[in-house]
């Protein structure tokens, strides 16, 4: 698989797609709650045979969760990483407890990023349903200070996150 280097500025304009993206849904179904997966990939590399990989299992997970109570879904494989849109009838509360309840206890959960979008357009927190914030997977620290501290080294997030997914397999 040809894997291609995205800059920081293809990064950005991903996550402002992304969001232009969820408002589009939220506006055109408001009555539905809005749930975004994302694949968690550190690096200048986020589209690979690994992040696909996870994506496809992070995609199941998801089907077989929410099930009957999706009315729209949408995966797209961007270069600046895979994506997918799910509307639900779920309350907003009840779909962050599905989507907390994957990331907890999926094997491979720990690579997924699964955001509730409110209608306002931000991600529901974790501790909106009484949770911890997520934890770093390498460290018990959370997760967002060892992102802005950048206190792992990347062939360490690698080589863990290479080690899940052949564990998975």
């Amino acid at each position: 698989m040809n894997e291609v280097e995205i800059t920081l500025e293809q990064l950005l304009e991903s996550r402002e797609n992304r969001w232009l993206q969820q408002m589009s849904y939220i506006k055109d179904y408001p009555k539905l709650t809005l749930v975004c997966l994302t694949v968690i990939m550190p690096g200048s590399v986020k589209r690979n045979s690994q992040s696909l990989r996870i994506a496809k299992v992070a995609v199941e997970a998801l089907k077989s969760h929410f099930d009957a109570t999706v009315s729209h879904f949408e995966e797209r494989d961007l270069p600046t990483g895979f994506e997918a849109y799910l509307l639900t009838s779920m309350s907003l509360t009840e779909a962050k407890k599905t989507a907390c309840h994957i990331e907890d206890q999926h094997p491979l959960g720990r690579l997924f990023d699964i955001d509730v979008i409110d209608k306002t357009g931000n991600p529901l927190p974790r501790t909106a349903i009484g949770k911890l914030p997520r934890r770093c997977m390498l460290c018990d620290n959370e997760a967002r200070h060892c992102m802005r501290n950048n206190s792992h080294s990347y062939e360490d997030l690698q080589l863990h996150i290479k080690k899940l997914v052949d564990n998975y397999v």
